[in-house]
This record gives C-alpha cells, sequence and structure tokens, in this order.
C-alpha cells in the first residue's frame, strides 16, 4: 500500500512468513520420515546374519567290494609246460578309506591255453593283502597290492604240491554306475614248488619260480 507507514507493512508481511516457514518445516519433517521409514528395514536386515547354504548331501559311501572274472596264470612251476593256464579269479576288498583297503584274492586256473603240456595241470591259489586306490580321472580309478598266501599245484607229480606264495599287483577300475566297474589287472605270484622227479637223494629241492598273471572282470560295491 502506498504511503502506509512501516509498522503496518510489517504486521500485514509477518504473518504470511511465518505461514511459509511453518510450510517447509512440515514438509521436512514429512520427508525425513518418509526416508527413516524407508532405512529401518534395511537395518533390520543387515543386522541379521545370511544363512548359510545347505551343505551338499555326500555321496552313499561303499565298505566292500566283489570282484570276479576271467583269470589267467602263466605255469613256470612246471617243467616243461608250454602254454599257461586259464579260468576265475575272485576277490573281496574291505575299504578303510577311499585310498586304502584290504583284499582276499582266490583263483583256479585249470584250462591250457593250447594243447602241449607234458601234463594236465592246474593251480589254485588263496592270497590276502593290504591295497592302495587312486583318483586317475573321472570315472578311472588305479589301485595296487601286496599279497601273501599260498598255492596249490596239482595234476602233475611235484611234491610237496603246496607252496608259500606271495607278489604284487595292480590294475584299474571304470566305473560304470555308483555299484558297478570293470577291472583289468594283473601282477606276478612268487612259489617255491620242488622240481619234478626229484628223489629222496636230493631232497627234493625247492625251486623258485614267478609266474604273471592278469585278470579282467566286473566289480560289485556295496
Amino acid at each position: 500500500m502506498k504511503g502506509a507507514s512501516p509498522q503496518v507493512t510489517a504486521k500485514l508481511t509477518q504473518p504470511g512468513i511465518e505461514e511459509s516457514s511453518k510450510l517447509k518445516r512440515k514438509c521436512l519433517f514429512s520427508i525425513l520420515a518418509v526416508v527413516s521409514a524407508a532405512l529401518m528395514p534395511l537395518a533390520s536386515i543387515s543386522q541379521i546374519a545370511p544363512e548359510r547354504a545347505p551343505r551338499a548331501e555326500q555321496g552313499e559311501t561303499t565298505k566292500y567290494e566283489i570282484f570276479a572274472g576271467y583269470g589267467y596264470t602263466s605255469l613256470n612251476q612246471v617243467n616243461q609246460s608250454r602254454y599257461g593256464l586259464q579260468g576265475v579269479e575272485l576277490s573281496v576288498t574291505r575299504d578303510w578309506g577311499k585310498h586304502f583297503g584290504v583284499i582276499a584274492d582266490g583263483a583256479s586256473y585249470s584250462l591250457a591255453l593250447g594243447s602241449g603240456n607234458p601234463v594236465t595241470p592246474s593251480v589254485d591259489s588263496v592270497l590276502f593283502g593290504p591295497e592302495l586306490r587312486v583318483h586317475i580321472l573321472d570315472h578311472l580309478d588305479g589301485f595296487a597290492h601286496a599279497l601273501l598266501g599260498g598255492e596249490h599245484t596239482g595234476g602233475e607229480s611235484e611234491t610237496p604240491t603246496v607252496s608259500f606264495a606271495g607278489g604284487y599287483g595292480g590294475g584299474l577300475d571304470y566305473q560304470l554306475t555308483k555299484r558297478f566297474s570293470l577291472r583289468a589287472s594283473g601282477g606276478d605270484i612268487l612259489s617255491s614248488f620242488s622240481l619234478r622227479n626229484n628223489t629222496t637223494q636230493l631232497g627234493y629241492s625247492p625251486h623258485m619260480t614267478r609266474s604273471s598273471r592278469a585278470a579282467f572282470g566286473i566289480v560289485y560295491k556295496f
């Protein structure tokens, strides 16, 4: 208003200024309340420890395995034998962990690979020993063992027919399923038989021999 005194102008403008400042304060308080409400859930979530991911279930473990398959042995303990023998080989292994086990091995060989042997011999063996295992590839495992036991050679004139025997061997297992695998193995077995036609004067002197053997078959784990 033209010509109005300063006192009058101040009275007219002061209420408007106060109302404007009140509105600003209300808006500021509203914004702060909204921001606080938005941040509170985030703060509570950050205080809660995240749940651990569930542990993957371990595969079913097995303690025993049985092997059965075709077997072959050379026949160095029988004089003048031209052909080795074939038959069956069986074994049972008790596993302790992934890398160690104890094996009981039995084999019987009676079929010659060809004609021409001077006699019709047969070989039976029972052996025991420790076994070590190693994982090679996804489906392929290797193993090695040392064996001690006895061997019987029959069908010829050796005396005695039973000898202490021992040796070593190893092989590969190819896993088909969780319980079944294919196995190929080999090794050498040492034995000490008397020579054929020994007489009492010679005292049936022992004759140390080393016969190689091999096997192929299937393994079942349980």
